[in-house]
């Protein structure tokens, strides 16, 4: 059920707005300076209670190996909404002699609590349902993330334990469950050392209660325009690797989510702009309309001189 399924933040497009912080903890303070990213995503504009998130995060080096990070975030999805925030510690091994050589091993652990409730003061039934308290119910619990992550150069991987102990949450007069474990992987690479740079990557991701699996294929190409205004835009394409079946004009068919997004942006001196738009394809859909998204961000505390020697945006600032 969807409305269990997305507890937690939902890994959305946004990690390509160099926002790799908001789902893997141990980007917290990658770099010498900070970072600072707002994000809200729309889902259905024509639709009462569509989807929407808002996120909030920032995160900053502390000393030489240190980085601490924070995300506060609000998902709304018809009567069930999700507010919280989550602490980041993470630590930096460099592999490196050379600081300015990025060659980097990071590990890092979120820990949070998350208010999530189920909003039934408007549910409606000719016949009284045992089910139906007729009041907002509101729960609390608390959960950690675990994630690592490796950069050299132009090169990064990272892999994540999301929601890693059961909730103990008591939200809905129906059976729960308090399996909410994600695992997630990703890499990529930027090629092209000049005034244009193409970066391929993919993430992985696994939901261990339902095992439904999707994968991301993104490609972003960048343009700089001068010593301080950067252009760039990509690509992602998300697939499910199983399908839901369903029956039209007495056919069985199986259909796998599939979800297009191009994303554009960008970066001038410290800030950043980007927007995406995710739409769905198949033969069956709630809405014809897609999914809006657009990030705000600022860079902070980073001298040129301490800036990694490569073309890596995630890390540098």
């Amino acid at each position: 059920m969807h409305l269990r399924g997305q507890e937690g933040i939902p890994v959305y497009f946004d990690y390509l707005a160099d926002n790799y912080y908001l789902v893997y903890p141990s980007m917290a303070g990658i770099g010498q300076g900070g970072k600072v990213r707002l994000t809200a995503r729309q889902q259905w504009f024509d639709v009462d209670n569509a989807p929407n998130l808002q996120t909030l995060n920032a995160h900053f080096r502390v000393g030489e190996r240190s980085g601490i990070g924070g995300i506060l975030f609000n998902d709304s999805n018809g009567f069930h909404s999700q507010t919280g925030f989550k602490g980041t510690y993470a630590h930096h091994l460099q592999l490196a002699g050379d600081f300015r050589t990025l060659n980097q091993l990071s590990f890092g652990l979120s820990a949070g609590v998350i208010l999530s409730s189920l909003d039934e003061t408007e549910f409606r039934s000719v016949i009284p349902d045992p089910i139906v308290t007729g009041v907002k119910n509101t729960t609390s619990y608390f959960n950690v993330d675990l994630g690592t992550s490796y950069n050299y150069r132009e090169f990064y991987a990272h892999a994540a334990i999301l929601n890693i102990l059961g909730t103990g949450r008591d939200l809905y007069t129906v059976a729960e469950f308090d399996n909410l474990r994600r695992y997630l992987l990703s890499a990529g690479y930027v090629f092209g050392r000049g005034s244009f740079r193409v970066e391929p990557s993919v993430l992985y991701q696994l939901t261990d209660f339902t095992q439904e699996q999707t994968v991301d294929i993104n490609a972003k190409a960048y343009k700089d325009l001068n010593e301080t205004v950067t252009v760039w835009g990509g690509l992602s394409y998300r697939r499910s690797f199983d399908g839901a079946q369903f029956q039209q004009d007495g056919t069985l068919g199986e259909q796998r989510l599939q979800l297009f997004t191009p994303i554009v942006g960008i970066n001038i001196n410290r800030f950043l702009f980007s927007y995406n738009y995710s739409y769905q394809s198949g033969d069956i859909r709630l809405d014809n309309g897609g999914f809006h998204q657009i990030t705000l961000g600022y860079d902070f505390g980073e001298k040129a001189e301490n800036r990694y020697d490569c073309y890596c945006p995630a890390a540098n600032y």
